[in-house]
C-alpha cells in the first residue's frame, strides 16, 4: 500500500487532544480546528465534541455534563477554522444549561444544547449488558479487518486513529455481500493512548466515539454496506446521555441497533457499557441515508 498511513496510538490521542483543546477568544467564544488529514468535510463527533469543550469551558467545574442534544445542519469544511459562540441559558442552583453554535463562514454547522448537573446521590439502576459478547481482546482489531479489504480502505488509510475499535460482527465498509444481517451492531472501543483525569475531557471523548459507529447500525439491519453498491449517509441528529463516572481510555462495549428506517432516514440507538458491566451512555441519532450504484 503507498502513500502515507495512519497515526495511531498515542501520538493519534496527542492530535485528538490538540483538536479539542480550543482557543478561547473571549469569555463566551471559542475557536477550534480540524486534524491536517481528514474527510472531506468534518467529522460530526469531531464538531459536536468542540461544541461541548466550548459549552464545558463555561461552566462550574463541580457540574458535570448529563445530557447533550444536537444538530447538523450544514457540512463542515475541515480547511477552515470553526467558531463556537456560548450561550448561557441558565446557571439554578442544581444544573446549569449552555447553547454552543459552531460556525464557519457566519453560518452555522452544527448547534447543540448541553446540561450540566453537581453531583447528588439518589435512586440506582440499569438495565443489564448484552450476555455472552467475546470481549475486546476475542474480536479482530481494525488493521486486522482492513487488510482484508484494501480496495475499501480509502481515506480510512491514511487518517489519524485515536479510537481503538473492534467490531465483534462486520462492519458497514466491507464489500457488499459480505455482511450478514444482523438486528444489533456492537463494537468494543476505548481511547488508543492515555487521557488526562479531567471529567470533561473524558465526556467530550465519549462524544467524539459516539459518532463513529452509530449509525453503521441502520444498515446492520439489512446487511447493507457503506459506498459503492450500497449507501451513502450523513448526520442528522445526535442526542447523548452520561449517566456514570468512566473513563474513555478504558474498554467500552457500544452496543448500537435501530429500532426504525423509513423516508430515507434511518434511527439509531445505543448505549455503552465498561468490561465489568456498568451502564455508562446512552446514544440516539437519526441519519440521512440514500442507495448509490456500484
Amino acid at each position: 500500500m503507498s502513500g502515507p498511513t495512519a497515526v495511531t496510538g498515542q501520538a493519534a490521542v496527542d492530535q485528538l487532544l490538540e483538536v479539542l483543546d480550543l482557543e478561547q477568544t473571549d469569555d463566551m467564544t471559542f475557536r477550534g480546528i480540524s486534524p491536517p488529514v481528514g474527510p472531506q468535510r468534518v467529522y460530526g463527533g469531531q464538531v459536536a465534541g468542540q461544541a461541548l469543550v466550548a459549552a464545558g469551558r463555561t461552566v462550574d467545574p463541580e457540574r458535570f455534563v448529563h445530557s447533550l442534544h444536537g444538530y447538523f445542519v450544514r457540512p463542515g469544511d475541515p480547511a477552515e477554522p470553526i467558531e463556537y459562540q456560548v450561550e448561557n441559558i441558565r446557571d439554578g442552583r442544581s444544573f446549569s444549561v449552555r447553547r454552543s453554535v459552531a460556525l464557519q463562514h457566519d453560518k452555522p454547522i452544527f448547534f447543540m444544547s448541553a446540561s450540566f448537573q453537581r453531583q447528588e446521590e439518589g435512586l440506582d439502576h440499569h438495565a443489564p449488558s448484552p450476555p455472552d459478547v467475546p470481549g475486546p481482546d476475542e474480536v479482530p482489531t481494525m488493521t486486522d479487518r482492513l487488510s482484508r479489504y484494501p480496495e475499501r480502505l480509502g481515506i480510512w488509510g491514511r487518517i489519524p486513529r485515536p479510537m481503538d475499535v473492534r467490531y465483534v460482527g462486520e462492519p458497514g465498509w466491507v464489500r457488499p455481500g459480505d455482511r450478514p444481517a444482523e438486528p444489533h451492531q456492537r463494537v468494543w472501543m476505548r481511547i488508543d493512548g492515555k487521557l488526562p483525569d479531567d471529567p470533561l475531557l473524558h465526556a467530550c471523548a465519549l462524544t467524539y466515539a459516539s459518532d463513529l459507529t452509530l449509525l453503521d447500525s441502520v444498515l446492520s439491519v439489512h446487511g447493507e454496506v457503506w459506498g459503492p453498491g450500497g449507501v451513502v449517509g450523513a448526520s442528522l441528529d445526535h442526542a447523548l446521555w452520561f449517566h456514570r463516572s468512566f473513563r474513555a481510555d478504558e474498554w467500552f462495549l457500544y452496543d448500537c441497533w435501530s429500532p426504525s428506517a423509513s423516508g430515507a432516514r434511518g434511527l439509531a440507538t445505543g448505549r455503552m457499557f465498561t468490561t465489568d458491566g456498568r451502564h455508562i451512555a446512552s446514544a440516539v441519532q437519526e441519519g440521512l441515508l440514500r442507495r448509490v450504484g456500484a
